[in-house]
């Protein structure tokens, strides 16, 4: 399993995103707060706090090319 923290602005965004990860067979859940929700599901990302980073884990542990293809989302969390 692999972590890491993505930042989504717009809803252009979001359907970049979206496009990315239905592309992969991974299996990959994002999280905010207390809520998960499956990354491929755009209905399920608009359900969570977009105004912070969101906690993508990839349930797997060969995703470098998935966060090679999500370079441009992924942020480091502020302390």
């Amino acid at each position: 399993m692999k972590t890491t923290y993505i930042r989504l602005s717009t809803i252009q965004d979001v359907r970049n995103f979206v496009e990315i990860v239905c592309m992969s067979d991974i299996e990959i859940d994002l999280s905010s707060g207390r809520y998960v929700v499956d990354a491929k599901s755009i209905m399920g990302i608009f359900s969570l706090d977009l105004l912070n980073p969101i906690l993508l884990t990839a349930h797997t542990d060969d995703a470098d090319d998935l966060f090679n293809k999500l370079a441009p989302f992924i942020v480091t969390p502020e302390a």
